[in-house]
């Protein structure tokens, strides 16, 4: 007899519950509405050189009917490996039909990074890059300040490395977020007046496990110096290209200052084109002007 959509909805929620106590930290709820979770998988607990971020969309005819949606983010991830590591996760739900699987995903995953780990491969390129590929990527715009597109946390460091502790945190507010076809966007807003302050919120943030997980936390800062009458500012695309860019431009045009404003985007499996860059710009507004 084929499982009612009760006894699946029970099944989803047992599986959840099993995976949360299982992963612990690792283990994050992107949204309970609409049954989006991320799994942080890597090859060792001490000092993992290869992680990985499982994705997943549970359907409504999961498990008995249909399998999960997923998606597989990993800077490093491309081509063959990705190929690779779908078909096996695609193996794994044929020869086990109607069954819960999440957790023969991440097992499997775990295996794979570890046999990274203790093969002769290089470490991973941490270098994200974006999921979307737009054609016209050409940007719309012209930056009278354009940022290096190094390490942004390795420079916040060495910009900061002296005396942070007496950095006081300032407040962070929260945006309502932003969802369309299962990709959600969120804007944190604080109010900085020192590149200690962008580190220290950035490092806040980055303890909230929904926003750490997300695919990629787009920045954009800049802070008026009185003494110099020059604005210091900068931004991080974080793999989505020209997004951060895209921020500042926004934050220029508003004419705003001594401020942060962080974009998490969640990505759900569907492309969304340049209608993405519509979403970041209208979350960082909306927080701006309230």
């Amino acid at each position: 007899m084929a499982a009612s959509d009760t006894e699946r909805a029970q099944q989803q929620i047992d599986e959840v519950e099993a995976l949360s106590s299982i992963y612990g930290d690792d283990w994050c709820v992107v949204d309970e509405d609409e049954k989006i979770y991320c799994i942080k998988i890597s090859d060792c607990l001490d000092q993992p050189k290869w992680t990985l971020c499982l994705q997943v969309i549970l359907p409504p005819g999961y498990p008995t009917a249909e399998p999960p949606i997923y998606q597989l983010n990993a800077p490093w991830l491309r081509g063959q490996d990705y190929t690779e590591l779908a078909n096996s996760l695609e193996e794994i739900y044929l020869q086990n039909l109607g069954e819960s699987i999440l957790y023969l995903w991440v097992e499997k995953i775990r295996e794979v990074l570890v046999e990274k780990a203790q093969s002769s491969d290089p470490e991973p390129d941490i270098k994200k890059t974006t999921e979307e590929v737009d054609e016209d990527d050409g940007d719309d715009f012209l930056l009278d300040y354009q940022p290096t597109q190094e390490d942004q946390t390795k420079m916040l460091n060495y910009m900061t490395s002296e005396n942070q502790e007496d950095e006081e945190l300032p407040p962070i507010h929260h945006g309502n977020p932003i969802t369309d076809r299962r990709s959600t966007f969120q804007a944190h807003l604080a109010p900085v007046v020192t590149t200690r302050q962008v580190k220290r919120v950035l490092e806040k943030l980055y303890e909230n496990k929904k926003i750490a997980s997300a695919t990629h936390n787009i920045y954009a800062y800049r802070i008026y110096c009185e003494d110099k009458q020059t604005f210091l500012q900068d931004c991080e695309d974080d793999g989505e290209t020209a997004a951060g860019g895209r921020l500042l431009h926004l934050m220029q045009i508003l004419n705003v200052h001594n401020v942060l404003v962080v974009v998490s985007r969640w990505y759900g499996g569907i492309l969304l084109g340049p209608d993405r860059f519509k979403h970041i710009n209208n979350c960082a507004r909306n927080v701006l002007v309230e």
